[in-house]
């Protein structure tokens, strides 16, 4: 790792200044993708401003359907919170796939969807719960907020502080998971709201997490693993690596799917 200089922020506005202090600085929460990305010497900034003590930013709201976590809640507390499983377990689950212990007790939600890999878990939960995402600055719909491979429309000093949704009707994840990182190979976010079923999918797109809208028609006509029987999804956009092929994906995503209604439905 180069030298940099590290600052443990207690508020959002000392965070901020902290910034716009710096030369090159970078905000950090769990660390997941930046420490080892600084190890590897892909990534040299000049200062680290670390907000998980910062306690606006921790701690998961249930109220009725309306649901609210803080940017730096570890995935561990999702995965384990009793309210939020009450009335959205698919989310609970699906945080409880990422990883290993020591990722899901480090990393954070706003942390994974700042980062936005294409592989990891938690966009697709946001786009297909209809997410909004608070940073200090505004309120930004998930629709809007996942741009390309690693983009989101977050500018350089705007802080994540929460993403809300209000719950689904039904909800179900499932993945395919690469067996050394369990990063979604193709994972896929099923949810059943009262104005229509949203799928989103990621680990397959090249341009990261997308809507895989032939299967949304198919699951607003019928939301059961029968609708999807025999569908297909173009290849066309969707990532060709050493672990698996575009086409592959194409029916890893069909796949996984139905798993995820089937899981939404028990």
């Amino acid at each position: 790792m180069y030298q940099t200089t590290y600052h443990r922020a207690s508020s959002i506005d000392e965070a901020v200044r902290l910034l716009n202090e710096a030369g090159d600085a970078k905000f950090v929460a769990g660390g997941q993708t930046l420490i080892p990305t600084m190890k590897q010497r892909l990534a040299a900034p000049s200062d680290l401003i670390d907000l998980r003590h910062i306690p606006e930013l921790k701690g998961i709201t249930v109220s009725g359907t309306s649901v609210r976590i803080g940017a730096c809640t570890p995935h561990a507390d999702v995965a384990g919170n009793a309210g939020l499983k009450a009335v959205c377990p698919a989310i609970c689950h699906l945080a409880s796939l990422i990883g290993d212990p020591h990722v899901r007790h480090m990393g954070t939600i706003g942390g994974s969807i700042a980062n936005n890999d294409p592989a990891a878990d938690y966009p697709s939960a946001v786009l297909a719960l209809k997410a909004t995402v608070h940073t200090n600055k505004r309120d930004i719909a998930a629709d809007d907020f996942f741009v390309g491979l690693f983009e989101t429309a977050l500018e350089p000093d705007e802080i994540i502080t929460a993403v809300s949704f209000n719950a689904p009707e039904k909800a179900g994840y499932a993945k395919f998971p690469n067996p050394a990182s369990r990063y979604a190979m193709t994972g896929v976010f099923v949810a059943k709201h009262a104005d229509g079923v949203r799928v989103a999918v990621t680990g397959a797109g090249e341009n990261g997490v997308f809507r895989a809208t032939e299967l949304e028609d198919r699951l607003n006509a019928s939301f059961s693993e029968d609708a999807l029987a025999g569908a297909t999804v173009p290849a066309d956009g969707l990532m060709s690596d050493i672990h698996a092929s575009a086409e592959y994906r194409a029916n890893l995503i069909v796949v996984m799917a139905r798993r995820a209604v089937a899981a939404a439905n028990a």
